[in-house]
């Protein structure tokens, strides 16, 4: 494993990783242009989560690229790529089991969003971040949860919306548990850390 990561953080990977991401964010954005017609104009930075979570990774690929650390993007990255990649991943299972069924870009969201999940997670050990980082990438979080389930923006799943209640507390403890991970690995796990080469 130590040796794959190593590989990871070789120029040509994060390259090519950095290609990856970005046309996923581009069209997760995309993907979020009718529901964004929609949404009023101080709700739009917290309406688009997976883009944005990718996005984060975006930036940090490019701060690898220049042989930088950019702390605060990594701990937001981490976070919240693990956190919308596993949402993502079961909100359309849910809707496998509700429908019986799933169009093909629902196999594709749950197999490009199980990747976002765990890319931030293989990172792991060339983020730099320190607890205050974590704590401002928590809240972050957390205040998403909130206008995403108080002020009703989140992602739109009309299948779903019977277990709106349900799925908002679970998003909750996503939201804990993608934090308590991106503290395990990177704060409690420094003896591991990679150097960018």
């Amino acid at each position: 494993m130590k040796m794959f990561q190593f590989l990871l953080g070789q120029k040509p990977i994060l390259m090519i990783m950095f290609v990856i991401n970005l046309f996923g964010t581009l069209y997760g954005y995309y993907w979020y242009k009718s529901q964004l017609v929609e949404t009023p104009a101080h709700f739009y930075i917290f309406v688009p989560d997976s883009p944005t979570a990718s996005l984060f990774f975006v930036i940090v690929l490019i701060g690898f690229l220049m042989k930088k650390n950019l702390p605060l993007i990594e701990a937001l990255a981490i976070v919240t790529l693990f956190k919308y990649g596993i949402w993502a991943v079961i909100m359309n299972v849910l809707v496998l089991l509700i429908n019986g069924s799933l169009p093909w870009e629902g196999y594709m969201l749950i197999a490009s969003h199980f990747g976002m999940a765990v890319q931030g997670l293989l990172y792991s050990p060339y983020y730099r971040f320190k607890l205050r980082h974590l704590l401002i990438a928590a809240i972050w979080t957390l205040h998403n949860d909130v206008i995403d389930y108080v002020f009703e923006m989140m992602p739109r799943y009309s299948l779903l919306m019977d277990y709106i209640n349900e799925i908002g507390y679970m998003t909750f403890w996503l939201s804990i548990v993608s934090i308590v991970i991106a503290y395990l690995l990177v704060l409690k796990q420094q003896t591991t850390q990679l150097k960018l080469p």
